[in-house]
Parts: structure tokens; sequence; C-alpha cells
């Protein structure tokens, strides 16, 4: 600065020769430092925007990819959801028409039975009375011969009219007694009958229901197969829903297997040894927490043998049999790894409760330890829990399936939003720069203000920033 200040003997006047110098070199190489200023914005525009239309086209990409795995996924379900309304409508429909023959047989002979009953419960009007004849043939004596006994003849007839009248009566009354009869035995036919076909009516209501129920799910399905927009927003808020909620049951399941772990973890140090560590962490704890996820493990080959789950295609590819056996072998082995649990559970409370004698017997208080007469109650809960737990940490297969599939799709749906924010960062970093570049060159025009402004007075115009004048109109 000193030997700046010093090339004429008045340094306020060296100063001033060197901002005349310097703005006349600015403003000579002012239309330059213009193109620089603005190539150099343009540029990094350019830049950004590109690195912008990259992210964006990154974003289009996965949001086709995550569309076609929601497509595929839901597809996929929909598949299983037919399959299996499928496979209850042939299960009703062969339960109830295998038994169509014997059906259509008992229908037929409780039929014949009440056609039988019917015919024998007919009313058969009663023979003509014999005193119609009788008047006939009185009325056909002579009236000649009309003190030959007629009054004999009249009374023989009305002997007879009574005891026909008696007869008569008997005979309808026990010919009703009959029908009654006929007709009591016909209910419970008519019961049986009606009974039957209300439970055929019940059948195929609920076969119709069924039909309905896959005209629905078909319908789905066919708009998921022609990819439909609303298609697809209803999967990914169901796969967000699924995500959500399998997370918490596997939460859930990870505070099942920490109480699994808390029970079997110290009666593994009498076994492993509780001194020995393996980097860093104690053998029996490591022991522990191999049995859990082996049970775990035992508990997903069980499901996907049972075909509940889809995790491993290889599994529920193999012959049934040789499927049917793999269940009975995970069963065992997991039958057997609860038991193991259940008996480590049982040495954990005895080792409590000797700790428990140890420590009164070195406080010195003999009469201290009194023998629990309720103890087998917390016993039998702890091998309670360890034989379940076990067996419930095996449904945790459910919601894992569940959880690995709709993560696909949360992830997708979390890298389109960042791959869409870094696309509008950059959009907005590159018109940062350009209008950046903008305000440099009048940044740089601030110091040469003065002739500037000279130039516009002399030349009647101002500047426009490129270092040439523009024409003013007269």
């Amino acid at each position: 600065m000193t030997f700046l200040l010093g090339i004429t003997p008045w340094p306020v006047l060296s100063a001033l020769l060197w901002i005349v110098l310097v703005v006349s070199a600015l403003y000579f190489a002012r239309p330059t430092a213009h193109k620089l200023i603005r190539a150099a914005g343009n540029s990094l525009h350019k830049v950004f925007r590109a690195a912008s239309r990259s992210v964006s086209s990154a974003e289009k990409s996965l949001a086709a990819r995550n569309r076609h795995v929601l497509l595929a996924a839901g597809r996929e379900a929909k598949e299983r959801i037919v399959e299996r309304e499928f496979d209850r409508i042939n299960e009703t429909v062969r339960k109830d028409l295998g038994n169509f023959s014997a059906l259509h047989r008992s229908l037929n002979e409780s039929i014949d039975r009440i056609e039988n009953d019917h015919q024998q419960a007919v009313d058969i009007p009663p023979d003509p009375p014999g005193w119609v004849k009788a008047v006939e043939a009185v009325a056909a004596i002579d009236a000649r011969d009309s003190q030959v006994g007629v009054g004999g003849v009249l009374n023989d007839i009305h002997k007879s009219l009574v005891k026909a009248h008696k007869e008569a009566m008997v005979s309808y009354h026990h010919a009703s007694r009959e029908r009654h009869s006929l007709l009591r035995k016909m209910r419970p036919e008519w019961r049986r009958i009606q009974q039957t076909l209300n439970n055929v009516g019940k059948n195929v209501d609920s076969l119709l229901g069924r039909s309905a129920t896959i005209d629905r799910h078909m319908k789905e399905y066919e708009d998921i197969v022609k990819g439909e927009d609303h298609s697809v927003s209803i999967l990914s808020s169901s796969s967000l829903v699924y995500f959500f909620v399998s997370a918490l049951v596997l939460c859930v399941a990870v505070g099942g297997a920490t109480i699994n772990f808390s029970l079997i973890a110290r009666p593994m140090a009498e076994m492993v040894g509780g001194t020995t560590l393996v980097g860093g962490f104690k053998t029996a704890d490591i022991a522990a927490l191999v049995i859990i996820l082996v049970e775990i493990s035992m508990g997903l080959f069980l499901m996907e043998s049972l075909r509940i789950t889809r995790l491993f295609p290889v599994i529920g590819a193999l012959p049934d049999k040789t499927r049917v056996r793999m269940v009975w072998i995970t069963f065992t082995i997991l039958f057997l790894l609860a038991s193991v649990e259940a008996g480590l559970a049982f040495m954990r409370e005895v080792l409590l409760q000797d700790e428990l004698a140890t420590s009164a017997m070195l406080r010195g208080a003999t009469d201290a330890v009194v023998t629990n007469n309720y103890m087998w109650i917390t016993t039998a809960a702890q091998m309670g829990m360890g034989f379940i737990l076990p067996f419930a940490l095996t449904f945790v297969a459910i919601p894992l399936e569940t959880f690995v599939h709709s993560l696909r799709t949360v992830i997708g749906l979390l890298a389109i939003g960042v791959l869409r924010l870094t696309a509008l960062v950059l959009r907005l970093v590159g018109n940062g720069f350009r209008y950046a570049g903008v305000l440099m060159a009048q940044v740089y025009d601030l110091p040469l203000f003065i002739p500037l402004w000279w130039a516009a007075r002399d030349f009647g115009g101002d500047t426009n920033g490129t270092g040439k004048l523009r024409e003013v109109a007269p």
C-alpha cells in the first residue's frame, strides 16, 4: 500500500490517480466482463437445469417402476383372493352337489310316501243307504195288498235303517281316524322336505353371494391389469396402511422376543458359562438369541410349508408329499425348542430361589427364608410363557411378509419424493445462478457510475449493459 501511494509525492493524488486508472480499466473492460459474467451465469444455469432434467427423468422412471411394482403386487394379491374364493366355491359345490344324488333320492322317497299317504287319505263316499230300495219296494205294492202287512214291512224297514245308520257311522269314524293318522304321518315328511329345501336355498344364496364377491374382485383385477390411476392410488394408500400396521405388529413381536430372551438368558449362563465372551458379548446371550432366531426361522418355514406366506417360492413349489413332511419336521423342531424354553424358564425360577436363599444365608438371616406356598403359580406362568411365546413368534411371518412387500412401495414413494425435491432445488439453484449473473453485471457497473453517467450525458442516451450506447429518439 505504501508503494502504491508513493508514485507521487502526495498520497491523496496517488490514490486518486489509481482510482482513475482502475475505473478506466473497468470501463474499457466492461463489455468483456459483462459477457464473462453472463456466460458464467448462463453456463451454470444450463448445468443445473440439465441436472434437474436428469433427476426429473430418474424420478419419472422410478415412478413408472413403482407403478409397475404396485400393479404387480395388487395383481398378485387379487389373484390369491380370487383363487381362494374359487376354492371356497369349489368346496361348497363339492360338498353340496356331491350329496345331490342322495338328496334327490331322499326327496323322491319323501314325495312318494306323501303321495301314497294322500291317496289312502282320500275321503271315500259311503254306499247309498238301503232304505231307498225298500221305499221303492213298498211303493210298488199293489193297493189291494196293502192290508197284507204293510205295517210289518215298515217296521222291518225302520229297524234296518237304524242298524245301517249305526254301521255307516262306525265305518265313517274309523275311516276318518285312518285319514287323520295318515295325514299326521305326512307332517314329518313335509318338514323334512322343507328343511332340505331351506338348506339348498342357503347354499344357493351362499354361492350367489360368493359369485357377487368374485365379480367385484374381478372388476378390481381388470382395473389393475388395465393400469387405472384410481387403482394405483388405492394400492398406494393400501401399501402405506399395510406398512405401518405390519411395522406396529413387528414392534410388538420384538417386545415378545425380548421377553422370551429375558426368560432364557439367565439359565443359559449356567449351561454355556456366564463369563465367556464372544466379540464383546456374553456367550449365554448369544446362545439365547440364537435359540430365538432358530424358533423364528422354524416358524417362517412352517408358514411357508402351510402356504400361508410366500416369502420362499421354492418351499411353495415343493411336491405336496414333501411339503407335508416339512410341515411335520418344522413343527416337531419348534415343539422341542418350546419345550426346552419351558424347562429353561423353570430352571430360571429355581436359580432365583437359590440366589435368594444364598443371599439370606450370607446376611445371617437364617429365619428370613420362608417357604412360599404360591411359588408354583409364578413357575407355571414362566413355563407357560416359555412354551407359548415360540409358537406366538411363528405368526411373525405374516406381518413380516406384508412389511417386506409394502417396504418396496414405501421406499419407492420416498425416493420419488426425494428426487422431486432434488430436481426442484437444482432448478431453483440454476435460476439463481442465472439471475446472479445479471446481478453481478449490475454490481460491476456500480463503481463506473460516473463514466457511464458522463457517456450517457454526452451521447444523449444510456447504456444497455453491453458497452454500447442505445440510440435515443429525437
